[in-house]
């Protein structure tokens, strides 16, 4: 009876919940950084007045090309994480909660059963992986000028210069939106959430993970 008796009775939950591997805070650190870095030195060689203040024409045109070739290559790392891998195939469905999500204007009160990621961080990641190919493929005949002809490239620096202006814009949304969450930031600079967020947040999640 003594020893029944002593027997630790289960182990409450923890109050915070894992989210992020190592490797997933890794690509995104890595993509938002050389992000980053494509659209300063884009703001640099487009705009006379910048580029006048901080010169080196060449090598900022350099560090722009390069980082653009670079900036899928995080991604594609990212593969040789299983959890990096599950998440990709999760921002890749979408559902009814997630039309819901989007029509509602209370979508963030914990009503709608989200999973781990809502439709707009599904959207974002859409329009990032789209962009990113697209302003990858135009840079490349911009800036190896002999693979095609003429009115070629005229149309990918066309396309080039307004893609780049809306992954801008993106960009900028998506860090004011993360600038009203800090849960969310603690989220992808720890790996961990409270659960308490995650019920509210992505109560579908949450369920998986308990």
């Amino acid at each position: 009876m003594s020893e029944v008796g002593s027997r630790p009775g289960p182990a409450a939950p923890s109050e915070d919940v894992q989210r992020f591997t190592a490797a997933e805070r890794w690509v995104h650190r890595s993509v938002a950084l050389l992000t980053g870095v494509c659209l300063v030195t884009a703001a640099i060689l487009y705009n006379g007045a910048l580029m006048m203040v901080v010169g080196h024409r060449q090598l900022v045109s350099d560090v722009h090309v390069w980082s653009g070739i670079a900036l899928p290559v995080p991604m594609l790392l990212g593969a040789a994480s299983a959890a990096y891998r599950r998440d990709v195939s999760r921002l890749d469905r979408f559902g009814r909660a997630d039309w819901r999500w989007l029509r509602s204007r209370s979508r963030r009160d914990g009503t709608i059963p989200v999973g781990k990621f809502n439709a707009g961080q599904k959207v974002n990641a859409w329009l990032v992986a789209a962009s990113t190919g697209v302003l990858l493929g135009t840079g490349v005949l911009m800036h190896w000028t002999g693979l095609v002809q003429l009115s070629w490239r005229s149309g990918a620096t066309f396309v080039h210069d307004w893609v780049a202006l809306g992954l801008g814009l993106l960009v900028v949304g998506h860090i004011l939106q993360a600038s009203k969450d800090p849960e969310a930031r603690r989220g992808m600079r720890t790996g961990r959430v409270s659960r308490r967020w995650a019920r509210t947040e992505h109560r579908r999640w949450a369920d998986e993970v308990d």
